[in-house]
């Protein structure tokens, strides 16, 4: 695993103090992406590499034989494409025996054109003339009006495996309309960018289930989505639909070739294409995953915005030098922080900043530093930020991270909480979910 440890070793990378921070480099296996915009499609269709194929590509080497004779409506969004860009989208218009009858879109819409939370409305493609139903707007799942006449509804998102990514909410609620209404489900499947073996975090409770999360999962999960369907209909009460619903479903998930849990995207031999507006690159992915949480209602606020958004960290009422000292002095495995200089590429003005690295992959708990900034944060804005919350925003962080325990901890405790308690609480349950979740596993 010493390869994982340096391949991730350039995402967060640390410069020396007093040095400006260059333009983010590409890890390795990564393709750099523009910032203005998503990269080329090659105009023909080609083969996939034989040593990996992802589950468009199979379903496409297979001459679409899960959809031969039906009418077909389609989840996806840009970052739905096979291994050589072309998007599943004009696959399935092409495809013989296919029909194609309609689209759906998750959060951010079909081409990434909503910022987060956006709400939006249904709408005509126009480069396709099909009907787009949105998935966040005034519904969150496929009514039967929309559902109705198809055989199977397709989906090819790619998620980041974190659960407060929306889109295994959507993957949910897509289940449950369709297994509802008798609608097959076939699941395009593709990796995880943080692999298959991290888990990490709390379980959701019942109660906070959400619109930024719909399973009792870890808050990373290590599961590709084609798995989470799986489990979703194989385990009780991850679905609510009735039982004689449940007995009928038909889900099909169409696997990929070549993937290994051990594989980060870094280890691909793939373009990554911005699953959404914020997470453009794969380092975004991760560093969403250990930092989002923390930077909630925190003070603490990540890089500079707009190019480097999750890099690097400061405090509204800490010196970098004081959060670097005291992250370091945490000793968080397989972390390492030093003050950086870094540069806003649209201002040119330069700030010093908290730089992270990654020292050991193996070692590390992908979710422990959030929880330590949240600590932080009471001792930089005493006597407690959290305890001075609005409901409104109580329940947005609940969602988020979980556990209506560890907020309880939070908001009596503040920097007192016994966060070492809860972390070995959250790893005995994320090994009792890993464990309880191979079950469903594909690779």
């Amino acid at each position: 695993m010493r390869r994982l440890a340096t391949a991730f070793f350039l995402i967060f990378t640390v410069a020396l103090a007093a040095q400006v921070i260059p333009p983010a480099q590409p890890i390795r296996g990564a393709v750099p992406v523009s910032r203005d915009k998503p990269p080329p499609r090659p105009p023909s269709v080609a083969p996939a590499p034989a040593a990996f194929a992802l589950g468009v590509d199979v379903l496409q080497g297979n001459g679409f034989r899960q959809l031969a004779g039906k009418r077909v409506g389609l989840l996806t969004h840009p970052a739905g494409v096979n291994s050589a860009g072309v998007s599943t989208l004009d696959l399935l218009r092409r495809a013989p025996g296919v029909t194609l009858v309609r689209l759906f879109a998750p959060e951010h819409g079909l081409n990434n054109e909503h910022p987060a939370s956006k709400n939006f409305g249904d709408h005509t493609d126009p480069r396709t003339g099909l009907r787009v139903h949105s998935l966040h707007g005034k519904n969150r799942r496929p009514t039967g009006e929309q559902l109705a006449g198809l055989d199977a509804l397709v989906v090819d998102l790619q998620d980041i495996g974190v659960r407060s990514y929306t889109y295994s909410v959507t993957l949910r609620n897509a289940l449950e309309a369709c297994f509802a209404h008798g609608v097959a489900v076939v699941v395009l499947d593709r990796p995880n960018p943080l692999g298959g073996l991290k888990v990490s975090g709390p379980l959701l409770d019942r109660e906070l289930r959400s619109g930024v999360g719909a399973f009792r999962v870890p808050y990373v999960h290590g599961l590709t989505l084609g798995e989470l369907a799986r489990m979703a209909l194989g385990e009780p009460g991850f679905l609510e639909i009735s039982e004689a619903a449940r007995r009928a479903a038909r889900l099909t998930v169409v696997p990929m070739r070549g993937w290994r849990r051990s594989l980060t995207w870094p280890e691909l031999p793939l373009t990554y294409t911005p699953t959404s507006p914020m997470i453009r690159t794969p380092n975004d992915a991760l560093a969403y995953a250990m930092l989002g949480l923390g930077c909630m209602d925190t003070g603490f606020r990540y890089g500079v915005r707009g190019e480097r958004p999750f890099f690097s960290l400061t405090h509204t009422r800490a010196a970098p030098a004081r959060v670097v000292a005291d992250l370091n002095a945490l000793g968080i495995a397989g972390l390492r922080f030093a003050k950086v200089t870094e540069r806003n590429p649209r201002t040119g003005k330069t700030r010093e900043a908290a730089g992270m690295e990654i020292t050991d992959w193996d070692a590390l708990d992908l979710t422990e530093v959030g929880f330590q900034l949240m600590r932080l944060a009471c001792r930089y804005n005493p006597p407690n930020p959290f305890a001075k919350l609005a409901p409104e925003k109580i329940r947005s962080f609940n969602i988020h991270a979980g556990s209506a325990e560890w907020w309880a901890a939070l908001a009596r405790d503040g920097a007192a909480a016994d966060l070492p308690a809860f972390l070995r609480q959250w790893r005995r349950d994320a090994g009792d979910f890993q464990s309880r979740s191979r079950a469903y596993w594909l690779y």
